[in-house]
């Protein structure tokens, strides 16, 4: 064999190894993206962004124990357009950071589990402080017939703040912008 075939082979093979790699990177960046939307939508209080996240047939499992499971992507949007029209008539704002710290993937299905944290900028009339709250989630996102990747499944509950800021970094999976703790508080739990 000579040497030039040799390293045609050794390319070919060593392409052919990073393959599954490289898509799994890409897949990675998609369903990130999920998160930048969401980030979005609360900045912007914008329920038709969020409505590109949902999968038609996507349920929603709320924290709150009052509340039923709410089954598909327009009684989920409605679900965001009364809550982002309540922020908007106390005429605050709200922003949303996530923390993947664990990603299980298949060729279509991942199951991501991570620490939220959103923050309440009061009116500025209402000289009120800013003020947050986090929580634990489990997104499970499939990949659809268009190519594109969806929430199928939200769910979430409430935890300490600490949880959200002790959060590492984990390769290849959201990490948000990095909100800092407030000024008032200690977070080194």
């Amino acid at each position: 064999m000579s040497f030039i075939k040799a390293i045609l082979i050794i390319f070919v093979t060593l392409l052919t190894a990073l393959q599954p790699a490289i898509a799994q990177n890409e897949e990675n960046i998609a369903i990130n993206q999920l998160y930048t939307q969401f980030s979005q939508a609360f900045n912007e209080l914008d329920a038709d962004i969020v409505k590109t996240i949902y999968a038609e047939d996507a349920c929603y499992i709320p924290e709150n124990q009052s509340k039923e499971i709410t089954m598909g992507r327009e009684n989920i949007i409605a679900l965001y357009k009364k809550f982002f029209g309540k922020i908007k008539h106390k005429e605050a704002r709200i922003e949303v950071d996530f923390r993947v710290i664990e990603r299980q993937m298949s060729i279509d299905n991942a199951t991501d589990i991570g620490y939220y944290l959103i923050r309440f900028h009061p009116a500025a009339e209402a000289e009120e402080p800013i003020s947050e709250f986090a929580g634990k989630f489990v997104n499970v996102s499939k990949k659809k017939a268009d190519g594109k990747w969806y929430l199928t499944v939200d769910t979430n509950n409430r935890s300490e703040t600490p949880f959200y800021y002790n959060a590492k970094p984990s390769p290849n999976l959201y990490y948000g912008r990095q909100f800092s703790p407030l000024p008032t508080e200690s977070h080194d739990d």
